[in-house]
């Protein structure tokens, strides 16, 4: 009789430990934000990281990275001097100045092997973009 007693005082370690149901609520939330907030809206983009090279004189070499979360038939460009989700086929075709990379006042040219465009200023100063 005393090991039916044991048995029958026995804790079923498989179920959830009761808590409120509020407490569960607020723990779905929590995650659900931590999830949502790790990820981008449709077609939107932010830079991750941008690094700057002033070393040598009248020149300054900078390198950005972008993270994207970019539409079906996009991909990440620049548009309006900031990163951007642009259409594939203006990227897949090299044709840069498509996606309009430069400022409103700013006239636009290919590189001559089409590896980049340049952003001419009307005071005549120069900003070369490269792809790689």
């Amino acid at each position: 009789m005393t090991s039916s007693r044991k048995l029958g005082r026995r804790r079923n370690v498989t179920t959830w430990p009761r808590m409120s149901s509020t407490f569960w609520a607020a723990v779905l939330l929590t995650s659900l934000l931590i999830i949502y907030c790790g990820q981008l809206a449709a077609g939107t983009c932010e830079i991750v990281t941008l690094d700057r090279d002033s070393s040598q004189p009248r020149r300054t070499i900078a390198r950005q990275t972008a993270r994207c979360a970019c539409k079906k038939g996009q991909i990440a460009g620049t548009t309006r001097a900031r990163p951007a989700c642009v259409d594939a086929l203006i990227v897949r075709s090299r044709q840069w100045c498509e996606m309009t990379p430069c400022l409103d006042d700013e006239g636009c040219d290919l590189l001559v092997n089409h590896s980049g465009w340049t952003c001419t200023q009307p005071g005549g100063r120069v900003k070369t973009t490269t792809v790689s």
